[in-house]
């Protein structure tokens, strides 16, 4: 099978989540972020494992992944839409029970004009200047917000993976001088906020990438691994070249595998002459540039010809191949690409 393979441990998904709640305030409800189809590894069966699991509050982008996360949980747990009550949605929300975060004054009348008596929650922006109301519409709004019974009050803390980030403290600070008194609950951790500790909790944590096995919970269990199959092996003798650009030279006699997998499957280009692969415990250097469809390794050191190599597992989890690009686990984990056969494992409470 020429179908590169991602293997999705659920039980460890289940364990980062039960331990983000052993972090937790006793007081302090935990939910679950599963937007982006729960980082790319299956909202379906992430959501319904963690409902089963005790978990009732779940955050997703938008409201048709909402309408995903419904569909596979049906009626009970709360579905709360980050991007608010958008154009179009009225619908969606209405008939499927999801609950929008409100954004702005303009949403606010949308929401109230279109489903007067809905769920609803409120974000609002503590320095963060993407999504929220901002101070002065909040001090305008909130009468009437508040007046018609909304079910949480958010904002985001955009510096939470730096714990010594002065922006913290103050986003806290802030968080708490536009709710004070008020009788709704309050949610601003995500994985971060709740790493930093308890003062930062409220009455709802959203934790997403320390679920998912990934950084800023660094005692989190790895979740996924990426197995690559091997399609070709060839001799190569010193002084030729592999793949597009001539990118890499060998300087011995060398033996190359070719992997079932590329930069349509998610893997950056960026990895080329870079990443590692791991045959068991065993690294091997990846050669030459990505392709579209294909990377290739030198296997020269093994002592067998193997069948698959893994990208992703134990040795070297999403953060470690970030680190090799300058970019995030996040952006690594949400780009896997459809083409992988997904095997899920695990996942009862």
């Amino acid at each position: 099978m020429a179908t590169a393979s991602l293997r999705i441990d659920l039980d460890a998904i289940l364990s980062n989540w039960r331990a983000l709640d052993a972090l937790t305030d006793t007081a302090t409800e935990l939910g679950a972020v599963v937007k982006a189809d729960s980082y790319g590894l299956g909202a379906a069966r992430v959501a319904r494992m963690l409902a089963r699991a005790g978990c009732r509050t779940f955050f997703v982008a938008c409201a048709e992944e909402g309408a995903a996360v419904r569909q596979a949980l049906g009626e009970g747990p709360r579905i709360f839409i980050f991007a608010g009550h958008c154009a179009g949605d009225t619908e969606m929300i209405g008939d499927l029970g999801l609950t929008p975060v409100l954004n702005s004054p303009e949403q606010m009348t949308r929401h109230f004009e279109a489903l007067p008596r809905h769920d609803f929650g409120i974000q609002l922006d503590t320095g963060m200047n993407r999504l929220g109301f901002e101070a002065e519409d909040w001090a305008t709004a909130a009468p009437a917000l508040l007046q018609a019974g909304p079910k949480l009050i958010m904002s985001h803390l955009y510096c939470a993976d730096d714990p010594a980030h002065p922006a913290n403290a103050a986003q806290l600070a802030e968080f708490r001088r536009m709710t004070e008194g008020m009788n709704v609950p309050r949610s601003l951790a995500a994985t971060g906020g709740i790493v930093l500790g308890k003062d930062y909790h409220f009455d709802i944590t959203r934790p997403g990438m320390g679920m998912y096995g990934g950084m800023p919970f660094a005692d989190a269990t790895p979740v996924v691994t990426l197995s690559l199959p091997v399609i070709q092996v060839r001799d190569v003798r010193p002084g030729e070249t592999v793949g597009y650009s001539a990118a890499w030279t060998a300087e011995r006699p060398s033996r190359v595998a070719t992997l079932a997998a590329g930069y349509a499957d998610g893997i950056s280009r960026r990895l080329g002459n870079l990443a590692q692969v791991w045959f068991g415990d065993t690294p091997c250097p990846v050669i030459g540039r990505i392709s579209m469809d294909l990377i290739t390794v030198d296997i020269t050191d093994l002592d067998e010809t193997p069948k698959e190599l893994d990208l992703l597992n134990h040795r070297q989890g999403v953060d470690a191949l970030a680190d090799l690009i300058g970019t995030i686990g996040y952006e690594i984990l949400t780009s896997l690409g459809h083409r992988y056969a997904r095997q899920y494992c695990g996942g009862n409470p």
